[in-house]
């Protein structure tokens, strides 16, 4: 397989919604950005990426959907259906650009490759052979009472032609449906997530990382990411433990024009 980059059209058809149950709400959260999760050290570690700048009160960067999205994803906090990886605890927070205010019950939707760059509903795309449940690393939470949003997932690898990222939607007024996923509501926010190249650098090197065969494109190399900071996406990485392995907290202020 050659290192073409992929086209950010879509490639399918969407697929029926699946049943799973509800997440419970997401855990109550501040509203600082980069702040350390309950019961870890906020002392500056070798894995902590540089602090992005905070985007309150800044229209967030929209970007391209990219050709891997799915409707009918379910409304979950835990996205990771089991799949390896570094634990990544996310927590993005929702406002309006224009006032500042935060946005409670704002459907934060995302999904993005695995450790091999394989998306679920498209397993075999990057050159790997593995199983497809056509659901694993896609979803997302309400914002809470804060207009924080918290998912958990795995810090993603990478596939041809792209850095490393996380597809990102904001969405109101949803109606959350029996099979666990949710309908209607407007569209706020299209865009993506990036991540530190240092962190990368050091995740990429670990198993299971290490066995993706296709190479890297970094931040300055990816056709997408502008170089804008927390405003086009990046996130605030704080590491969770000494090692890479450990896994990272990851977080954003998005700032959607309601």
């Amino acid at each position: 397989m050659t290192d073409t980059p992929m086209n950010e059209t879509p490639a399918r058809d969407t697929i029926a919604r699946r049943t799973v149950l509800v997440a419970a709400g997401a855990t109550a959260a501040t509203l600082a950005v980069g702040a350390a999760a309950p019961g870890t050290s906020t002392a500056p570690t070798t894995d902590t990426a540089p602090v992005a700048a905070a985007a309150v009160c800044t229209l967030t960067k929209e970007m391209t959907e990219g050709p891997y999205y799915l409707d009918g994803q379910y409304v979950r906090a835990d996205i990771t259906e089991g799949k390896t990886g570094f634990p990544l605890e996310l927590a993005l927070t929702v406002v309006d650009d224009d006032t500042c205010a935060t946005i409670s019950n704002a459907l934060v939707e995302i999904w993005h490759c695995d450790a091999l760059g394989e998306y679920s509903g498209y397993v075999g795309n990057n050159g790997h052979n593995e199983p497809d449940s056509g659901t694993f690393l896609r979803g997302g939470v309400l914002t809470d009472s804060s207009g924080v949003a918290r998912i958990t997932t795995v810090y993603p690898g990478w596939y041809i032609g792209r850095c490393v990222h996380i597809h990102v939607k904001v969405h109101v007024n949803v109606t959350l449906t029996a099979d666990g996923s949710f309908t209607g509501g407007t569209e706020l926010h299209t865009g993506q997530l990036f991540f530190d190249e240092t962190v990368t650098a050091r995740v990429g090197a670990l198993s299971p990382y290490s066995g993706n065969t296709v190479r890297r494109t970094t931040l300055a190399q990816d056709g997408i990411y502008d170089d804008g900071g927390a405003a086009s996406g990046l996130l605030t990485l704080t590491a969770l433990g000494s090692s890479p392995s450990a896994g990272y907290s990851g977080t954003l202020t998005l700032g959607v024009e309601r």
